[in-house]
């Protein structure tokens, strides 16, 4: 671990599917060192309500995504962050991954619970993906990012996140029910199940 600007800057421990506990468990120590001194305080003056978990994470991924961006050969400005930027760091995440995803030539390919371990590799869980991108979009914004210019809300990121719950969908077996359409009679037109 490494001191900077009063961070403390972990090593990408394991998996974002619990609440991204990658490289996002950048704390920002006067954060938590002002809230226990505000708890065990003397001076009797209320306490500011502390951020929701939402929030704390939010920003811990923020922290993380810039951090990740400051480390690119050269250095990259998140002004100057792009979909392609974006893109990368999510493949980047995908060495912490938790989620067993078979390839197409594996036995197991297409069952979610296979009765034995196999070399396939591990990923990123689609959720938590989408999850991150959701607060990462919110935090562009609230950070001054125009929302034209948002970089996690581009097509780009939506299709790749649409073909990764896709992929690990089949590479599961998980089947996925379309939405049933209603005529105009109200009855349902289709419920058979489709793999996503």
């Amino acid at each position: 671990m490494k001191k900077e600007r009063g961070c403390l800057m972990h090593i990408w421990p394991h998996d974002i599917s619990s609440n991204l506990r990658c490289p996002t468990d950048v704390i920002d120590m006067s954060f938590d060192r002002g809230k226990e001194l505000a708890d065990h305080g003397s001076s009797g003056d209320p306490t500011p309500p502390s951020p929701s978990r939402y929030e704390s994470q939010k920003r811990r991924d923020w922290n993380t995504f810039g951090q990740y961006l400051r480390n690119q050969r050269p250095p990259v400005h998140i002004a100057h962050c792009n979909s392609n930027h974006v893109l990368e760091f999510l493949r980047y995440l995908d060495q912490f991954g938790k989620t067993k995803v078979h390839l197409q030539g594996c036995i197991f390919y297409g069952q979610p619970e296979p009765p034995a371990p196999c070399t396939c590799p591990l990923r990123q869980a689609w959720g938590s993906l989408d999850a991150l991108i959701g607060r990462l979009r919110a935090a562009y914004e609230e950070n001054g990012g125009s929302p034209e210019s948002n970089p996690f809300a581009s097509s780009t990121i939506r299709v790749y996140l649409r073909e990764v719950k896709e992929c690990q969908a089949k590479a599961r077996g998980i089947p996925h029910k379309k939405k049933k359409k209603t005529t105009k009679a109200g009855e349902d037109s289709s419920s058979t199940l489709h793999f996503s």
